[in-house]
């Protein structure tokens, strides 16, 4: 299925979104040829009864500073959108919500389950954006798309894709959610990560290989060894390594009750990502 439905998720507080974020995911619509929405929100704080001052600080005035930050943000997110869009001739939709921090991650689920796609932008040091991506992760129940805020590397192509393939149930739903991607990349390679983890199947890379020529893929077919890294390491320095656009992996874990049980190499590239990391469960 074509991803024609995009959602292009902002922060607006604590921090904004950096202009490079905004312009990776204007530029993963433009190349999925699909209508994308921006979505930020407006801080707002919930604070029972009449507000008094507490010693030298005056609580309801850091309040409305905050707010005001998070609003002058917000609109500064949402006008440089409009334009990246607008220069891509990208058709293009926003949205401004008022709040609550908490609130948010909950928000963000209910839209991206009404699209083919949410991408988001995550910052390094780990903060709210990662919490806000591992909820849609595991609570939409759709594809997410997560981006370095400050890309490495000025690469705005989607020509080669990665798949970590460890023949699961997850890496096969993320297989099938990006096919569209795949079927349009110019290289695309499947690497499996050995001496890490026991992988038990009957099967090999080939049989992929056979079920992706089917839909017009053809595969490169890699193996990695470890030696000693983790496998969010060792997927980090192939994709180095070969150049790589995007990376598809299946994303390991458990979403209960808001406690989450993330896989190691889940975790570590939704908290740091090295370049726009397709993510399915």
């Amino acid at each position: 299925m074509p991803f024609k439905d995009i959602l292009l998720q902002l922060s607006s507080y604590p921090n904004a979104s950096p202009a490079s974020a905004i312009e990776q995911g204007v530029a993963i619509a433009a190349l999925l040829q699909g209508n994308v929405t921006a979505l930020t929100y407006e801080f707002d704080i919930e604070v029972p009864g009449t507000i008094v001052p507490f010693g030298f600080f005056n609580i309801g005035g850091i309040i409305d500073a905050e707010r005001n930050k998070s609003a002058a943000n917000a609109k500064s997110g949402l006008d440089a959108f409009a334009a990246m869009a607008t220069k891509r001739g990208v058709v293009h939709d926003q949205m401004l919500e008022l709040c609550t921090t908490a609130r948010i991650p909950g928000a963000v689920i209910e839209h991206a389950r009404l699209r083919d796609l949410t991408i988001i932008p995550v910052e390094d040091p780990v903060g709210f954006q990662q919490y806000i991506a591992e909820c849609v992760i595991f609570g939409s129940g759709r594809p997410v798309i997560v981006v370095p805020a400050k890309p490495r590397r000025n690469s705005q192509a989607l020509d080669a894709v990665g798949i970590a393939w460890d023949f699961s149930r997850p890496a096969a739903r993320a297989i099938a959610d990006a096919m569209p991607i795949l079927q349009a990349a110019k290289t695309v390679r499947a690497v499996t990560v050995t001496n890490e983890k026991n992988i038990e199947t009957r099967r090999s890379g080939v049989d992929l290989a056979r079920h992706l020529a089917l839909h017009g893929v053809t595969l490169i077919l890699d193996e990695e060894d470890a030696k000693g890294r983790s496998i969010g390491h060792t997927l980090e320095d192939y994709a180095d390594k070969h150049g790589l656009d995007l990376l598809v992996m299946g994303a390991y874990g458990h979403w209960r009750m808001r406690d989450f049980f993330l896989g190691g190499a889940t975790k570590s590239v939704v908290a740091k990502p090295k370049l726009p990391i397709f993510l399915s469960h």
